[in-house]
Order: C-alpha cells, then sequence, then structure tokens
C-alpha cells in the first residue's frame, strides 16, 4: 500500500526546499500584500475577446426562430406501465434455504 503524506510530512518537504534554495544563494523578494501581478497601466483583458480592438457584435432578436422550434416540440404521453402478471418467490429463513413460495403481485 501507498504511504499517505501527511500536511506534517509536506510543510518539512516545503521548508527543506527553501531553505535549500536560500542556501544556494537564492533570494526571496517580500511583495506587499494586496499587490497585483497584472500592469498597472494596462486594463484588465477580457478572455473571450480574441483581440483589443474586436468590440463585442450586436446581438439579432430571433423570436419567430425560437417559435418555430417550440412549436416542433410535442408533448409527449408518458408510456402506460403494462400489468404484469404476480409471480412465484421464495421466502428464505436465516440461514438462506427456502422455506416456501409465495405469490407477489406484478407491480
Amino acid at each position: 500500500m501507498k504511504p499517505v503524506r501527511t500536511k506534517k510530512d509536506l510543510q518539512a518537504d516545503l521548508a527543506q526546499q527553501v531553505e535549500s534554495f536560500l542556501s544556494h544563494g537564492g533570494e526571496i523578494d517580500v511583495v506587499e500584500r494586496g499587490t497585483s501581478g497584472l500592469p498597472h497601466d494596462k486594463p484588465w483583458i477580457n478572455p473571450f475577446k480574441s483581440a483589443d480592438h474586436e468590440k463585442s457584435q450586436s446581438r439579432t432578436p430571433v423570436p419567430e426562430v425560437l417559435a418555430a422550434i417550440d412549436s416542433r416540440k410535442q408533448k409527449r404521453n408518458k408510456p402506460v406501465p403494462k400489468k404484469r402478471q404476480p409471480e412465484k418467490v421464495w421466502i428464505y429463513d436465516d440461514f438462506g434455504e427456502p422455506v416456501r413460495w409465495v405469490w407477489k403481485d406484478g407491480s
């Protein structure tokens, strides 16, 4: 079975990696809380637009097309369940041995 890594193990590994990074000459820059990585001179970019100069297209209302689609939809009646005939079912005792037959309704 694969050993489960605890939160304490993960924290110890992370602390060891940070210590190794610092001992090999690495530096950690302190960044103020709430500082964004986005440039201040450029506004937020909408990921759904393919280009900055592209404007959103105007939408054309098409109620007659929607009405035609809705008119094609038909209400479907629920299928009537078939009446099933009664069937013979075994009754078992506590040890799984059959005791007798019983007629059970097919509903």
